[in-house]
């Protein structure tokens, strides 16, 4: 069987992150929070949160070498059923959710550029097409993924440097430090905006689906994951200056297309409207490593539980096609079924919490497996995974204070995966 190079997984990586959450999220940041500084703050705050994230994953993945992600290493660290209610919210909410998200982003940017197009529909089209290209072997799926990847590397450098170079700066932000400005670090407001942040973020820990099929996954993958993370920071923090740059606050308020907005206000009417277009063509790629990685998850269900073994089956390239065309269909469901900010805010949560079980389950298999063999370390233990738990535990506290709707759909996702494995193990007679 053919395995993926570490430039796929890099590619997986990247492209997961930068997507739906970076050109939408600064809108509904701007609702609460109108100060430059504290908005790039947020950036650098949780691509530091990512980082510690990151290499805590990365020690996990050294040490647990298979694919499946959280579901592997929560099964492996506590409990099948914290790895299958793992499993669960990945299927349900961890990659189907933001599979829909990015297709309607991409509708929404192609509508917003002037085309006369139904947002939903182009959606519906992309997620079928690259579907169909993951379906098929290891070599055209990564190298439907690298590609589509490095066109978005080149864009983003490409849109920021004109931006910057041609665009007015009559609408630039105020990027100093006011006292007023510092009272917002640590607010409920910071913490809410946090959340869109860190959903941005998302995708750091996306290698580790397809880790058992990549070639020396020990030796890769803290690489993979810690160099990806930092680039996407640095590109997160770029383009959120560049938006603040060149078009008003008041302009972005509230909107969901800010690449399209700024591109306008950079460029002009005619141009800003094609750097719009290639903007949303940057969204393919954000697709397709979802739609790469997620089944992965689905697969590995498949082989631990019989009841699900038809998501296990592989064509003759080992790609598990079942998985892949389940985790599609469910994203339509989305896609059809809820709007946008409720998709996100639950869906973000969900996953919050996810990784939060796991990077604290470092921790207990320190404790448990002190022996373990472990290739790679993470840096400035304890302290790296710190961070990671205080930033994404203190988002999670105000989701619940804030947004409690959100936070029980997040529950009632938990529990059902709960549910279900226990009617599993009941099924077959054994102790839960």
């Amino acid at each position: 069987m053919s395995h993926y190079p570490p430039t796929v997984a890099a590619a997986v990586v990247i492209a997961n992150m930068i997507g739906t959450g970076v050109f939408t999220s600064l809108g509904f940041q701007l609702m609460d929070i109108q100060s430059a500084p504290v908005l790039m703050m947020l950036w650098v705050v949780g691509g530091l949160s990512a980082l510690c994230g990151a290499l805590s994953y990365a020690e996990l993945g050294a040490a647990l070498p298979k694919s499946g992600g959280e579901y592997h290493f929560l099964t492996e660290i506590y409990h099948p059923c914290a790895g299958f209610i793992s499993g669960w919210v990945s299927a349900t909410v961890g990659f189907a959710a933001p599979t829909a998200l990015a297709a309607l982003t991409l509708g929404s940017y192609l509508a917003a550029s002037g085309l006369s197009i139904n947002p939903t529909w182009v959606a519906t089209v992309a997620i079928v097409l690259l579907t169909t290209a993951h379906c098929t072997s290891h070599r055209r799926s990564g190298g439907t993924q690298t590609v589509f990847t490095l066109l978005k590397l080149i864009l983003i450098l490409g849109f920021s440097a004109a931006a910057l170079l041609l665009g007015s700066t009559d609408h630039q932000a105020d990027f100093t430090w006011t006292s007023d400005s510092e009272a917002l670090l640590g607010s409920g407001a910071f913490a809410v905006s946090l959340i869109y942040v860190n959903y941005a973020y998302s995708g750091w820990n996306a290698a580790t689906y397809i880790s058992g099929e990549l070639a020396s996954p020990q030796k890769s993958l803290p690489w993979v994951l810690g160099i990806s993370t930092t680039v996407v920071a640095v590109l997160y923090c770029l383009l959120n200056y560049v938006f603040l740059s060149v078009a008003p606050i008041e302009a972005m308020i509230g909107k969901v297309e800010i690449g399209v907005i700024a591109a306008e206000f950079a460029f002009g009417s005619t141009l800003g409207t094609f750097m719009g277009l290639l903007l949303a063509l940057l969204l393919i790629s954000t697709i397709s490593a979802m739609i790469l990685a997620g089944p992965r998850v689905l697969q590995r269900i498949g082989q631990d539980y019989p009841r699900f073994a038809p998501l296990a089956r592989q064509n003759r390239d080992g790609i598990p096609v079942t998985a892949i065309l389940f985790q599609s269909a469910t994203s339509l469901l989305f896609l059809w079924t809820a709007s946008f900010e409720q998709i996100l805010i639950f869906s973000g949560a969900t996953m919050a919490l996810n990784t939060f079980a796991t990077v604290l389950g470092l921790f207990v298999l320190r404790w448990r497996q002190p022996g373990l063999r472990r290739p790679f370390r993470v840096s400035f233990y304890p302290i790296t995974p710190l961070i990671f738990l205080g930033i994404t535990g203190w988002t999670l506290i105000y989701i619940v204070l804030q947004r409690p709707v959100e936070a029980l759909i997040t529950l009632a996702i938990l529990a059902s995966g709960g549910l279900v494995y226990l009617l599993l193990r009941a099924s077959k007679g054994e102790e839960a």
